[in-house]
């Protein structure tokens, strides 16, 4: 094991501290532009494809999910990188159905798109929902991720200190530039992280000789994305069932992803953003995953699994190097704190100041927004120390997520293709869908009385949801509402698409580009199966 309290050298801290005052100085030069709460939620709704694709895959590759995917490598197998290659297929799925309806709507957030469809009850509590996931399963999980790393190097540091610290630079840029300065910084951020988990994979690589030496040395087992039905980590029916539905809510109807989307200049520019994306998920395998796997040849005895890529960093890298990859990981680090703090502060904000105080101009609104973010950036810091608790970063996030979303996707899923899902069947699905949860998560996770994988929670929850929803909307029929069409995808939505798409050419036809990430996304898939 690497002495991570002495790695760092002078030059290695020049290159960190030059970044974080690069990111400080754009987040103030950003925020001198904005004049309203478009212009700071939404940035001003201008963005191009690269930049939301860009955005979305920094938002999402995370230090949590760098860890969390190298450390379940580790210690379980590559099968971990099926939530990866999954998000490819649910942001097809999104930029086909579901995003050019949010797009048309002109909405902020999603809890607002909600109640377009159904109510003001479903918008609220979709809106307390994401906060309250935003706050304790997202923020909080990335500042311990980052905080595993510089305890390694600050070793008499506490962690609670540390937290701190990540918190306060991430929420100062956030806090002054807005979304604007989110994406921004986050296109940068995933650059420098594409190329420092690529150095990594390939030096690890170099250091262990062949792929030969890989699998005589790991079982077969952990080279495998398709599992038996019984494994303890990732069973192929709950690949089928149940990591769909997660993903769906990550990537379709949680606020901090979506927000990027919302950005988008034109429909176009949002579907191309999202499949730019899911195209760039596909590597993920070989420069995040496989180092998980790597490490088990190079460091066989690591107390925990969430230190491996830690470990790689600071082992494997040279000065210099490391304080450029560093840098890449601390830039992984504040892009999902931003993301999460601006898309929480937007949540408040639009979803309920301005629904209860209309009268607050958008100038207002702006001002609030800034002293919100930073209320949440408080809150996550206090937080953050308690996930030390959980085995793995990676089961805390996925765990939270199973228990409480069903509701919320079933309402998306069903109501965009069935018209006859109304605003009574939504409440009672929340309503059941929250009550059994709650009962799920005590009898399963708390005193024990079931063992149910929580894969198959999400689809147990989301199943008695759709069921209630169905019924409770049948029972309770209402008159027509004709704003119902604007939101409910049909065949004729499809014949008015393609005659909007000739003459489009290939290359920005995103039913065509759709149609090779999916076959790029199955041969990868059946080349690990």
């Amino acid at each position: 094991m690497p002495d991570f309290g002495v790695s760092l050298h002078t030059a290695d801290i020049t290159i960190i501290v030059m970044y974080l005052v690069f990111v400080l100085g754009l987040g103030f030069v950003i925020g001198r532009k904005h004049e309203d709460a478009e212009d700071y939620f939404l940035a001003g709704r201008t963005m191009i494809w690269p930049f939301i694709g860009l955005s979305l895959f920094a938002s999402n590759i995370s230090s949590t999910t760098l860890i969390g995917l190298a450390g379940e490598a580790y210690a379980s197998g590559i099968s971990v990188f099926n939530y990866e290659w999954m998000a490819a297929v649910v942001l097809v799925f999104f930029a086909v159905f579901l995003l050019p309806f949010v797009l048309r709507s002109g909405v902020y957030t999603m809890p607002e798109f909600l109640e377009k469809r159904f109510d003001q009850r479903a918008r609220l509590y979709f809106a307390g929902l994401t906060i309250f996931l935003n706050i304790i399963v997202d923020t909080a999980g990335s500042l311990f991720a980052g905080a595993l790393v510089i305890s390694m190097v600050f070793p008499g540091l506490p962690v609670w200190q540390i937290i701190t610290i990540l918190a306060l630079i991430a929420g100062a840029y956030t806090i002054m530039g807005g979304l604007a300065a989110v994406m921004y910084t986050d296109t940068i951020q995933a650059i420098l992280l594409i190329v420092g988990a690529l150095v990594i994979s390939i030096v690890a690589f170099d250091k262990i000789g062949s792929w030969d030496e890989i699998t005589m040395a790991v079982s077969a087992d952990k080279l495998s994305l398709i599992r038996p039905i019984d494994d303890p980590n990732m069973p192929w029916l709950g690949l089928l069932i149940g990591v769909p539905l997660l993903g769906f809510y990550f990537w379709c109807t949680n606020q901090f992803m979506v927000q990027r989307v919302l950005s988008a200049k034109s429909i176009q520019h949002g579907q191309l953003g999202s499949l730019f994306a899911g195209a760039l998920k596909l590597p993920v395998l070989f420069i995040m995953v496989l180092p998980g796997t790597f490490a088990i040849l190079l460091y066989p005895n690591l107390a925990r699994a969430d230190l491996v890529y830690p470990t790689l960093m600071f082992d494997l890298l040279p000065t210099g190097l490391l304080g450029l990859v560093l840098a890449g990981f601390i830039a992984a680090l504040m892009s999902q704190i931003d993301s999460t703090l601006n898309s929480a502060s937007t949540l408040v904000t639009m979803d309920f100041v301005r629904k209860w105080k209309p009268e607050t101009t958008s100038h207002e609104l702006m001002k609030l927004g800034r002293w919100i973010t930073f209320l949440f950036m408080a809150l996550s810091v206090a937080w953050a120390p308690q996930i030390e608790s959980f085995a793995s970063l990676f089961k805390y996030l996925q765990q939270v997520l199973s228990y409480s979303i069903p509701p919320v996707v079933v309402l998306f899923l069903v109501g965009t293709f069935w018209s006859g899902a109304n605003a009574t069947g939504a409440f009672w699905t929340i309503i059941v869908g929250l009550i059994t949860g709650i009962g799920l998560f005590i009898m399963n996770a708390v005193i024990g009385v079931i063992d149910l994988h929580f894969l198959y929670v999400a689809p147990l929850l989301s199943l008695v949801c759709a069921i209630t929803l169905i019924v409770a909307s049948l029972l309770s029929r209402t008159p027509k509402d004709e704003r119902v069409a604007d939101y409910v995808w049909t065949r004729e939505v499809y014949i008015k698409e393609s005659e909007a798409l000739v003459g489009v050419p290939w290359y920005a036809n995103y039913r065509i580009l759709s149609v090779g990430l999916l076959t790029g996304t199955a041969i990868l898939v059946v080349s690990f199966a």
